[in-house]
């Protein structure tokens, strides 16, 4: 793990937590030296704040996502407005978590990134259970005029083809294969974060608007409708 933290007693208390926690951890105290070393010897994932001198966690999201570096980004911050949790998202990061937090959260959210990219991978010091051999998936699903290459992690809408994140990607395919059924927040929290965060959380409400946008064309009917105390569902109205 890379951790990039400019505060120093959250970086050493972070460094140590993760430590015990299993995890090998590099900390760095900025954005250039967190480049260097993500450079020098790529992570399996990143932690990264947002508030550093020099080049902030967000420029350092950007500048990894242009060379196409695809490691998961765990952002830390302070700023609370959803317009910043959303420049976060726009950079390329994977998720977030805004200060002060339990480093138990900390804990849960690196370990939905981590399976999410390896299934086998946890970041700490346990056994995984193997898992059974499954048959092949089908390497695309289309519902509501949506179509997703599986393996390519492409997605277009008729004829135009939408630039994802991996958790924007996620959350629509699970939603598309699940069209015209209203899946509840905490199904979704399990399958995409595999943790459900809370009826406080503004997590997924945050993606699912930044996937709306993504999506919605003037004149076209909008796709992910909200269910009043329930959750979100896919159809084509």
């Amino acid at each position: 793990m890379l951790l990039a933290e400019d505060d120093r007693a959250i970086r050493h208390a972070l460094e140590r937590a993760l430590t015990l926690e299993g995890y090998e951890v590099t900390a760095v105290a900025d954005g250039v030296e967190a480049l260097a070393q993500a450079h020098r010897n790529p992570p399996d994932i990143l932690v990264l704040d947002v508030m550093m001198p020099g080049i902030d966690g967000l420029q350092v999201c950007r500048v990894l996502r242009a060379e196409g570096d695809r490691t998961p980004i765990l952002m830390l911050t302070a700023l609370v407005e959803t317009a910043d949790r959303i420049a976060g998202l726009d950079a390329g990061a994977d998720d977030y978590v805004v200060k002060p937090f339990d480093v138990e959260e900390v804990f849960a959210r690196l370990r939905a990134l981590l399976r999410r990219t390896s299934p086998a991978a946890t970041g700490a010091a346990e056994d995984v259970p193997a898992r059974e051999p499954q048959l092949p998936e089908r390497q695309t699903v289309e519902a509501a005029g949506i179509r997703m290459d599986l393996q390519a992690r492409r997605v277009w809408r008729g004829g135009r083809e939408l630039e994802l994140t991996r958790t924007e990607f996620e959350l629509l395919e699970l939603l598309v294969r699940n069209a015209g059924i209203v899946l509840d927040h905490s199904t979704i929290y399990d399958r995409i974060w595999g943790y459900d965060f809370g009826p406080g959380s503004k997590n997924l409400a945050v993606y699912v608007g930044y996937l709306r946008r993504k999506l919605d064309e003037p004149g076209a009917p909008q796709l992910i409708h909200t269910v009043r105390g329930v959750g979100y569902v896919l159809r084509e109205d």
